[in-house]
């Protein structure tokens, strides 16, 4: 069986920001990121990589005011893409978990691609932004792309002290939990669901 590659290309564009993104799910690990903030787009190119997709992302959002928006519209656009890419969802794993550790930080990431979003998030960090990004955005990221994605998704900080380790080890967790639950296989019931749909 020839399964179709797994794709797409999403825009946003409001009074705020304005998003140009391209996902390929099926990918290895390919990122062109530029949303002008320098640790979101080192994060994104780490969860790239550690995802295995192919993803390029460009944004332009009011940076002048602060960076809520552009990493808010970012984690939704993100979300709509791995939506649209997944399609009906055929022949996925569906679930994914993953431990990574950095250093002294350990995060745990698990993932239900349901269709039903629910956004169980559990970290503190001592600093409170991280070069031009703050540090309070990184669940708000997840909760966005969790939500547009349609997805159940449980983030973990299990233990660390150094923030900038804690927020990688969290990108990388979950990264690795969805490229488990994207995979394909076709030996399997073509919609993992006793529903018949996802």
């Amino acid at each position: 069986m020839e399964l179709l590659p797994r794709t797409s290309h999403q825009t946003r564009k409001t009074r705020e920001t304005e998003i140009t993104l391209t996902l390929n799910v099926d990918g290895s690990g390919i990122a062109e990121i530029h949303t002008g903030i320098g640790f979101f787009d080192h994060m994104l190119t780490l969860f790239t990589a550690h995802g295995r997709f192919d993803l390029a992302l460009r944004a332009e959002g009011d940076l002048e005011v602060d960076d809520h928006h552009t990493v808010e519209d970012v984690g939704i656009t993100l979300g709509n893409a791995l939506r649209e890419a997944l399609g009906d969802k055929q022949y996925i794993q569906r679930y994914g978990h993953a431990y990574v550790p950095m250093d002294e930080a350990l995060a745990r990431a698990v993932v239900d691609l349901s269709g039903r979003f629910f956004l169980h998030f559990d970290a503190t960090f001592e600093r409170p932004s991280i070069g031009s990004f703050s540090t309070e955005m990184v669940r708000h990221f997840w909760y966005s792309l969790a939500e547009h994605a349609a997805m159940n998704l449980h983030i973990t900080l299990l233990h660390g002290q150094n923030t900038h380790h804690g927020i990688e080890a969290i990108f990388k967790a979950t990264a690795r939990a969805l490229h488990l639950a994207t995979r394909r296989d076709i030996h399997q019931q073509a919609i993992p669901s006793t529903k018949g749909v996802l």
